[in-house]
């Protein structure tokens, strides 16, 4: 279970409302189509940190793990919003499958 303590992060659940890009992708970074699901408290913490060149442009990489008390209706095509940081939902854990915290591993955007 986590430490109380420990999810003080005040983050939100946006859900996708609007038409996916050619290719059926999400648009993550569109702010017009992305409406309020649900707010949590929650734990974050990064795991992994990378930069990388891809198509010759410099990215960042940043993952994370997401720690919050159970919550039903969340979905991989959910986002998470902290801030003005944007999270890309990779999975969802349910952990030990006792309905109460989950694990949510995500991917940073970068701007």
């Amino acid at each position: 279970m986590y430490d109380a303590g420990e999810m003080r992060n005040h983050i939100t659940f946006q859900k996708f409302n609007g038409a996916r890009d050619n290719l059926g992708d999400l648009q993550y970074m569109d702010a017009a189509n992305w409406r309020d699901f649900a707010y949590a408290w929650a734990s974050l913490k990064p795991i992994a940190g990378r930069e990388f060149y891809a198509a010759e442009q410099h990215e960042s990489e940043v993952t994370h793990n997401i720690g919050c008390r159970y919550r039903a209706g969340l979905e991989n095509e959910m986002r998470i919003i902290l801030g003005t940081r944007i999270f890309r939902i990779i999975a969802i854990i349910d952990w030990e499958n006792r309905h109460e915290q989950l694990q949510i591993k995500v991917k940073e955007l970068v701007r």
